[in-house]
């Protein structure tokens, strides 16, 4: 495709052929290499640009500093029938998944419910990617992660979670899934970056600065910590998300994990996702899910994860766009 002034234009498949190469000049094998491009692009290609090729440097910073072992062989282990566990080896979580993915397909469709469970891994990237995959196969899906401690509690100042997020999903028939992905802190942490860099101010509840007080500025907040949704109720997912993707999983506590963005050692990470076969329950899940779906739009109630859809339709029509600064930062870091 062709660029515009201020934006390259790629096709689906020659943006994975572009997040391939950089991965690859960085040091990773041609496995990892292949499931971070299918994960930068999907995430890039359902508007979510934070966790697209943005995201993509820090993995590949990650792979240059020893953040992230690029060759890393995720080691696979079925503990139980509904269980499999993946150590990533310092890897990225993505190829984990990609490996034990038709395993806990299978395993969910045979015995109703089934469970994947990740640890000493990177940060997982679009929570919503693992959510998704498993909704095209007909099954509700959830996933919950951790990572290095950036968020706190009301009346306190020391970050002790990450952004904490979790992701559902479910298929809706003929209709498009059901998806909600979302973190327990007020914003994102790149939101706060970015209007650090701009030099701009940050909405009320969004964060404290180093002493614990509220703050509207950006840059101190980058000395501080994001604060949770909705007070304690949002510290509270907050703790669930951890349990889960920490606790269960055999991960690091957020409060015992590296940065994912500088030094030498990885977050220690844990992914949890949790996969279900609605349709041994009741045949009609899909038919009813869309028909409630529907019925609450009549009603006013705008259906998450639309606008995402939205995007990657039009992505697999036009391809998507990147600014010409990062495909010009990206090509010449990793001379792709």
């Amino acid at each position: 495709m062709q660029a515009s002034a201020a934006f390259k234009c790629l096709s689906l498949a020659e943006a994975r052929a572009f997040a391939q190469g950089c991965c690859l000049s960085a040091g990773s094998s041609r496995e990892v290499a292949r499931a971070l491009a299918e994960a930068t692009v999907s995430a890039q290609g359902h508007g979510l640009a934070s966790l697209g090729f943005e995201h993509l440097l820090d993995y590949l910073e990650g792979f240059a500093s020893g953040r992230i072992v690029g060759l890393a062989q995720p080691q696979l282990t079925q503990v139980a029938p509904a269980m499999i566990r993946c150590d990533a080896r310092q890897g990225i979580a993505q190829l984990g998944f990609d490996q034990a993915f038709a395993a806990l397909r299978d395993n969910t469709r045979q015995l109703g419910i089934s469970l994947f469970a990740l640890y000493n891994g990177f940060t997982c990237g679009e929570l919503g990617y693992y959510t998704r995959r498993l909704a095209g196969e007909g099954l509700v899906a959830l996933a919950f992660c951790n990572g290095p401690p950036l968020l706190t509690v009301a009346g306190q100042r020391q970050p002790m979670y990450s952004t904490n997020p979790l992701a559902f999903a479910a298929p809706c028939g003929d209709g498009p899934a059901l998806l909600i992905d979302q973190a327990s802190s007020a914003t994102a942490f790149v939101n706060i970056l970015k209007a650090a860099e701009a030099g701009e101010a940050i909405p009320q509840g969004w964060a404290v600065d180093a002493q614990g007080a509220a703050t509207l500025s950006a840059r101190e907040a980058m000395h501080g910590a994001l604060l949770a949704f909705g007070g304690s109720r949002g510290a509270n997912i907050a703790l669930l998300v951890e349990v889960l993707a920490g606790g269960v999983t055999g991960a690091n506590w957020s409060l015992d994990a590296p940065d994912f963005r500088s030094g030498g050692q990885s977050p220690g990470a844990g992914l949890l996702v949790i996969a279900i076969a609605p349709h041994l329950l009741d045949e009609q899940f899909e038919n009813r899910l869309g028909q409630q779906l529907r019925r609450l739009q009549r009603l006013g109630v705008h259906p998450p994860g639309q606008a995402k859809q939205q995007a990657w339709a039009r992505a697999q029509k036009e391809g998507i766009r990147l600014p010409m600064e990062l495909y010009r930062q990206l090509g010449d870091m990793f001379r792709v």
